[in-house]
């Protein structure tokens, strides 16, 4: 009886306490007989393989093994004692820390004689509770698709189907293409910079060469060709050619074409491009498409209402720590981003320090909405498979034009993955709870912003379309300029 409870291994001693928002300090006491043991032990492994001169390897005594790798058997015993009395210490509490602690193993000295006694703390994840997922109140604004919306994409349809032609009365009007010879004198550089048949885009800002010129649509509405028109500017200073940044630049375009986007006919070319027969099934198309976005820009607006429910109605403290943390990878990003963009050091540091007040806050939503969600999708048992994941990622590449496989490649190597599973995971458990929410459809006001928001979408695949056709005709023009 006296063997068997020599045998049991004597307990170590923790004590939490509470030291912080989602923070809690622990201490430990390790006894003396466990100290001992480990001791034991280390030397029982040591003595098997050390070879002391004048002894067989195996037999040499404790006090010569203590006297030439005491030092070291120590450290070995502190680090694995501190390891494993950790380790127990916050799986036995049941701890759901979310990284690991940070212990000082140097300033721990190992005693000679007694217990060893140790103290750190540890962020934990938040403790709170979430309201109720079911019967939440949700508005779906009831929006339906209007002729004048219809006749709007139409003739944007047109516009980015159609062709530059020569404008008849030959005086420039907004959004006209006009070719031109431009001279550009810059403050500080003797030598002028002359630009020949240039194509130049009669816009509120638009311009001439790599020169911005603001109101450029109020120089040039009105002139014709053999007019020249000049101008003064000047560049920021955080414009992204350093050899124009902060300088005045007399700029001089004369003018020699004047073009015009010129709609395409709905004729039978134009209707076979959408794979219709008639105007009336190309109407159709449109307005089942705009009939898409505004269900699409409908549900996006109902998850913003659910992401609002969730955070309006749970209360809970963050640690700060990792609020910082989160707030110094995010201004990381946005520098790396504004890096690639091209962009020089001086603006790239103004966005920062703009970007700098609002992180906290932005990283504080960001933590916030992840631990609620990740409870959501325990309480809703949600997961997300592989074989979903590689479905989105099959979406996401076809979008950008990839090959799926390349882009999980790509996402798993910049660390991008886990969150876009993450977001997946987000997106299940909002349409879940959906499924049983509380469905109020509402008639938008007369001037319904929702509803602009639905034709500001469409307007702006219209403009991303009209752009690519200027840019091949713009590459046609500069064959025939060459010629």
């Amino acid at each position: 009886m006296a063997e068997n409870e020599q045998q049991v291994p004597v307990k170590n001693k923790v004590e939490i306490k509470d030291s912080g928002p989602c923070k809690k300090k622990i201490s430990i006491t390790i006894p003396e007989e466990t100290i001992k043991k480990e001791a034991d032990e280390q030397y029982d492994a040591l003595s098997k393989d050390a070879v002391i001169p004048g002894f067989r390897r195996g037999r040499a005594p404790r006090r010569l093994l203590e006297k030439r790798f005491g030092k070291e058997t120590a450290e070995q015993v502190k680090l694995k004692l501190i390891a494993d009395a950790t380790a127990n210490a916050l799986e036995e509490n049941e701890l759901d820390y979310l990284r690991d602690p940070d212990i000082d193993y140097e300033k721990i000295e190992l005693p000679e004689s007694g217990d060893l006694a140790l103290e750190f703390e540890v962020e934990v994840r938040p403790e709170f509770d979430l309201p109720k997922l079911e019967d939440i109140p949700v508005d779906k604004p009831k929006l339906e698709v209007e002729d004048e919306q219809v006749n709007r994409e139409l003739e944007q349809l047109q516009k980015y189907s159609g062709v530059w032609a020569p404008r008849e009365d030959g005086s420039i009007e907004p959004d006209d293409q006009v070719i031109a010879d431009a001279t550009l004198k810059i403050e500080d550089v003797e030598e002028e910079e002359k630009l020949d048949n240039i194509e130049i885009y009669v816009r509120t800002n638009g311009y001439v060469g790599a020169v911005p010129v603001e109101t450029l649509d109020k120089l040039l509405v009105g002139a014709k060709a053999g007019d020249t028109k000049e101008t003064t500017v000047e560049v920021p200073k955080t414009y992204f050619r350093e050899d124009y940044r902060g300088k005045k630049i007399d700029v001089k375009v004369k003018i020699k074409d004047i073009k015009f986007l010129k709609p395409a006919p709905i004729d039978e070319n134009f209707l076979s491009r959408f794979g219709v027969e008639n105007k009336e099934e190309l109407r159709e198309k449109i307005t089942e498409n705009l009939q898409n976005n505004i269900e699409q820009q409908a549900r996006s607006n109902m998850k913003e209402q659910i992401h609002k429910y969730l955070l309006d109605n749970t209360k809970f403290d963050l640690p700060m720590d990792i609020v910082a943390d989160q707030a110094t990878t995010m201004l990381q990003r946005q520098y790396a981003n504004l890096f690639s963009q091209g962009l020089p050091k001086e603006k790239i540091e103004e966005n920062i320090q703009q970007l700098q007040a609002s992180s906290e806050e932005q990283a504080k939503e960001q933590l916030k909405t992840y631990f609620i969600m990740d409870k959501v999708a325990k309480q809703l048992d949600i997961e997300v498979t592989e074989e979903e994941l590689n479905g989105h990622i099959a979406q996401l590449a076809l979008q950008r034009r990839q090959r799926p496989e390349r882009l999980r490649e790509q996402m798993a190597a910049n660390g991008t993955l886990s969150q876009f599973k993450l977001q997946v995971r987000e997106d299940k458990c909002v349409n879940k709870i959906l499924e049983s929410a509380k469905i109020n459809e509402v008639k938008p006001k007369k001037t319904s912003k929702k509803a602009k928001k639905a034709d500001k979408k469409t307007t702006k695949k219209t403009n991303k379309k009209k752009s690519r056709v200027e840019k091949k005709d713009k590459k046609t023009t500069k064959k025939k300029t060459k010629k």
